[in-house]
């Protein structure tokens, strides 16, 4: 009886999390088939079994960004329940503080600035994204256009925290960005000088 030994073919999904990881390190261009292979420790034929070519593993990574960033965040901000404020912060909380997402979200925003493709992908999150702002910080503000400006903010915030270098004086970050959130979604303020 002759034995056939398959060879050991590298998971489509690992191909994509390591592209995604070179994505969030060098932006785009930094994803090329010769790299991952080297870094996933096998040929780069071996890459033609999971995709046509570089343009479909690009496709494959930002469909898996947005299914992690949207779908998986709301299911969990869902699961976990809370009051509207809390699931706001949650879900800022999965998507702009993690370790994973945050990269990979900062070097997509980057990357739309050159590719109309990924700018209309991206507009689709942050329009899931400002749905669900909306949704939210209208159950506890009645004016429309208060939902939308404070819903813009919260999504300005929750970005734009991550590229400002200002210092705050005598507070932290921490207590700005909390004072902030705060007076965003509407909450009594609790004071941090002790």
């Amino acid at each position: 009886m002759r034995h056939i030994v398959a060879a050991t073919r590298t998971p489509r999904d690992r191909w994509i999390e390591e592209g995604l990881r070179a994505l969030a390190a060098g932006g785009p261009d930094a994803v090329r088939i010769e790299v991952l292979a080297k870094k996933l420790g096998v040929t780069k034929g071996g890459f033609y079994g999971s995709f046509a070519d570089r343009d479909a593993l690009l496709k494959a990574m930002l469909d898996t960004w947005e299914r992690e960033s949207i779908d998986e965040v709301l299911d969990r901000v869902e699961r976990e329940g809370g009051d509207p404020r809390t699931k706001i912060q949650r879900a800022g909380v999965l998507t702009f503080s993690s370790d994973r997402l945050l990269p990979i979200d900062l070097a997509i925003r980057d990357w739309a600035r050159r590719d109309e493709a990924v700018a209309e992908r991206l507009r689709r999150v942050d329009n899931r994204r400002m749905a669900l702002l909306r949704e939210l910080i209208g159950t506890f503000c009645s004016d429309p256009d208060e939902v939308e400006a404070r819903s813009l903010l919260a999504f300005c915030l929750a970005i734009g925290e991550h590229f400002l270098a200002a210092d705050h004086g005598d507070h932290t970050r921490p207590q700005v960005l909390t004072r902030a959130a705060d007076l965003l979604l509407n909450r009594s303020h609790q004071d941090d000088s002790h």
